[in-house]
């Protein structure tokens, strides 16, 4: 990747952590968002433990829960927080370890997909499964999402899914507090208006 597409690939709207747990894609297809939620200790929001896990610096003694996860090796591509900031971790052309084992059936094909991390992009919420999301992560998902969508065509509504949808027997995220309905309509909102004014 030159250094003209690594400076394009990562959003003017994100802060940009560089994350380790990251490869190339084997086909270089990007056509499907997996959204996550994560929250570190599992239902406290803030501090920068999320951040501490997608760079391996995690520090095993700060909380019993670290201890478990110190050694694990994942990341996203980009995280949102509860006040909008999107951390980008990964460029979207390179491939981020998130998905895990999973299965996603294209509905353009009808072939069932899996090692989704080769074509997927990983977006993480901060947030649990009883906590509603705010305002600002779906209007900041909103944004993120049309980004996305204007870089890679093969990339549309039916492309988005949740990290419960594909791997169903063991995530449960982004959870029954994310609200489908209201991102769809903010994204619809942002596209109609060509991303020129508020999603809401």
């Amino acid at each position: 990747m030159s250094r003209d597409n690594v400076s394009t690939s990562r959003w003017a709207s994100a802060r940009w952590r560089a994350s380790p747990n990251a490869d190339e894609r084997p086909a270089g297809e990007v056509s499907l968002i997996v959204l996550h939620a994560i929250s570190l200790p599992p239902g406290e929001f803030g501090g920068d433990a999320i951040e501490a896990l997608f760079t391996n610096r995690l520090d095993a003694a700060a909380h019993p829960f670290f201890a478990r996860i110190a050694g694990v090796r994942v990341s996203a591509h980009f995280l949102i927080r509860r006040d909008g900031e999107c951390v980008q971790f990964v460029e979207p052309e390179r491939r981020a370890w998130h998905a895990g084992r999973s299965r996603w059936r294209d509905p353009q094909s009808e072939a069932l997909r899996q090692a989704l991390n080769d074509f997927a992009v990983g977006i993480e919420l901060e947030g649990d499964d009883e906590t509603p999301f705010t305002r600002a992560q779906y209007a900041r998902l909103a944004e993120l999402v049309a980004w996305l969508e204007a870089r890679f065509t093969a990339l549309d509504a039916a492309r988005i899914t949740g990290h419960a949808h594909v791997a169903p027997l063991r995530k449960t995220d982004p959870g029954p507090a994310f609200d489908w309905a209201y991102f769809y309509q903010q994204r619809r909102r942002l596209s109609d208006s060509g991303g020129d004014d508020e999603p809401y």
